[in-house]
């Protein structure tokens, strides 16, 4: 194999790819990245077998071929060249790296060492802009569960039908849901759980532009991410195995009070709010009184606070107890600057919505 790539193609390849790459592994090849290199491209693969990134870059291939190396070490070397970067890779699998007076040699291990990539159907698939997904994952991936106990809420839940595409997040006190109107063929509609990690990977790898086609089978989930800068990324991830919980069922059926607040000033108040909790005393009271929320936090150890935000409120006075943090969090995702708390009681679950496909459902904490 034998190719020469600029310094800021073969950064961003490895870059797309590095991150999933586990420290502490058992395989010495999962320690490596595959370099398949082919026409005027090299492709960079790294995988912890729960989830694969692949990222295409542009390349010049004198010889093509393909071996794995070091991940973490080939880009300690090539973020400290400068320039062009030629590679060169023998029969043994060592890989010899020039760039100006600089000159390094790494030993690779044989490709075909390297887990396969699993196949895809092309009848389940479905497509929709970069900026759409990583919209609706933001709103929602705060509230996934990190309770490895229940497992199955350990990811996003993906619904696929009826021509919406529904995200759905929840640890059992919290619950965010999202949907998009997308076009999906009848064969194309199903339901899956993309694990926590594999989120994130999306978050971090997700522009403002291009597209993304997602591919699902039995167990396996994948994410194809179009680049305008001529090179496209995938991620390939397990899906959590289990029955998602009937979520329908959390969010209340009628609300009895409806009040509209500035998303900035109560964002801002409840974090002002949360200073003065700790984790004894955990939760902020809001009175929605006559044209007035009073937020307050009173923790003994520690002290008091009090906010008081101005609203258009004509109801019975309503005194309701939430975590700070998990209305910190959503607010903290939407970008709208009106949102609206639709309250029953002060036992009842509250519910945070915007003008658009946005729904959350918070478990209120009992009164002191």
């Amino acid at each position: 194999m034998k190719l020469s790539i600029t310094k800021d193609q073969i950064i961003a390849g490895l870059q797309a790819v590095q991150n999933v790459v586990s420290t502490r592994t058992t395989l010495p090849i999962l320690s490596n990245v595959l370099l398949r290199a082919e026409g005027d491209h090299v492709e960079f693969t790294a995988t912890d077998l729960d989830v694969t990134v692949v990222c295409k870059v542009e390349a010049k291939v004198a010889k093509p071929g393909a071996t794995t190396l070091p991940v973490k070490k080939l880009f300690g070397i090539v973020r400290e060249l400068t320039g062009e970067i030629e590679i060169e890779v023998d029969e043994k699998n060592v890989a010899s790296l020039r760039s100006g007076s600089s000159f390094f040699k790494i030993h690779g291990l044989n490709a075909d060492e390297f887990p396969p990539l699993p196949q895809f159907k092309d009848e389940k698939k479905v497509s929709l802009p970069q900026e759409n997904i990583r919209g609706m994952i933001k709103k929602t991936s705060f509230a996934v569960s990190t309770d490895e106990s229940r497992y199955v809420l350990n990811g996003i839940f993906v619904s696929l039908k009826d021509g919406k595409m529904t995200l759905v997040a929840t640890d059992g006190r919290r619950l965010a849901l999202v949907d998009e109107e997308v076009e999906i063929p009848e064969k194309t509609a199903g339901e899956f759980i993309v694990p926590a990690k594999a989120i994130n990977e999306l978050n971090r790898l997700l522009q403002d532009k291009g597209e993304v086609e997602i591919k699902f089978g039995e167990n396996q989930a994948s994410f194809a991410l179009k680049q305008e800068k001529g090179f496209s990324t995938v991620i390939i991830t397990k899906l959590i195995e289990g029955n998602y919980p009937n979520y329908r069922q959390v969010i209340p059926g009628e609300t009895k009070e409806r009040i509209a607040l500035s998303r900035e000033e109560l964002v801002q108040a409840l974090r002002r709010a949360e200073i003065m909790t700790s984790e004894k005393a955990n939760s902020v009271k809001m009175n929605f009184g006559k044209n007035l929320l009073t937020i307050t936090a009173n923790s003994p150890e520690i002290g008091e606070a009090r906010e008081t935000i101005a609203i258009n409120y004509k109801g019975k006075e309503i005194a309701i107890a939430f975590n700070p943090r998990y209305l910190i969090d959503p607010l903290n995702a939407l970008a709208n600057d009106e949102v609206f708390i639709e309250l029953i009681d002060e036992l009842s679950p509250g519910v945070l919505k915007i003008n658009g496909p946005f729904l959350y459902v918070v478990m209120p904490m009992r009164l002191n």
